[in-house]
């Protein structure tokens, strides 16, 4: 490539220079929780950050693994407690790229999947920062892996709908009665405080009380709990009132075709 010279003698900066010295921003998904569910893309990238903006459904162990001289900022949002506004972490996204650094942008899960995504990389290209995504195993799939259910089974469930149980706004609400009528197998996140709620509805939209269903608190981490149940008894159902949370919730009869997982075989200890 020919630079151009200017006064000195000395090249012109090239538009990749420039883009260099502007930063870029990556929005990496976490995983479900344990930490080695983290891809090998994301753990090289963390390792290159210059700073991590980092959210609470990220297990915090991840953080260990950074170089020491990685800022991070927790900039996470959780109900029932403080959180940074959406607004002010786009607005940090942006700042810390602008000053030229390479910001990793740590998301639980899947970035794409109930991640707030659009609004992140909208804010990036308004600015013209050059962003990537890196996928993560989603809360569905981790969870439903470690717990020994599948998400899908030829003889009763040919698909699976991921669903949001977080309705800040009545007029968000799912379609119940479109939930209620498919052998989908329905996943709901951010649910813990819904449980009740959920299975009213469905029940009440038509869906048989007597269908499974499955309460998974901290999953794929080594505080997980399973709670089988259905719909119509959830209710009396004590096990999950000590759940702490992050939760996923399973309604499906893919919850009866539950197997033991030996999880033992997956520590790192395990030889």
């Amino acid at each position: 490539m020919q630079h151009k010279l200017v006064k000195g003698g000395l090249p012109a900066k090239t538009t990749t220079q420039h883009q260099r010295h502007r930063g870029c921003v990556y929005l990496i998904g976490a995983g479900a929780g344990d930490v080695e569910l983290l891809t090998v893309k994301a753990y090289r990238l963390l390792q290159q950050a210059d700073i991590v903006l980092y959210d609470w459904l990220a297990n915090k162990e991840i953080l260990k693994l950074l170089p020491a001289k990685t800022e991070t900022v927790f900039v996470g949002k959780r109900a029932g407690h403080h959180s940074m506004p959406q607004e002010k972490i786009c607005q940090l996204l942006t700042e810390h790229a602008l000053m030229g650094k390479q910001v990793v942008r740590l998301k639980g899960g899947d970035p794409s999947i109930f991640g707030r995504l659009n609004e992140e990389t909208r804010a990036l290209s308004a600015h013209d920062i050059p962003f990537a995504i890196i996928p993560g195993i989603t809360a569905a799939s981790g969870c439903a892996a470690y717990s020994g259910i599948p998400l899908t089974e030829r003889s009763c469930s040919q698909s699976v709908r991921f669903v949001t149980a977080h309705f800040k706004n009545p007029a968000e609400q799912p379609d119940w009665q479109n939930l209620a009528s498919s052998r989908d197998t329905l996943v709901f996140y951010m649910g813990l405080n819904r449980i009740t709620d959920i299975a009213d509805q469905l029940i009440d939209h038509g869906m048989d009380k007597h269908l499974p269903m499955a309460i998974i608190d901290q999953g794929t981490t080594t505080g997980q709990q399973v709670c089988c149940t259905t719909l119509g008894s959830v209710g009396q159902q004590a096990l999950w009132h000590d759940f702490t949370g992050p939760a996923l919730i399973i309604v499906g009869e893919v919850v009866n075709k539950r197997q033991k997982v030996d999880l033992p075989l997956l520590a790192k200890q395990h030889s």
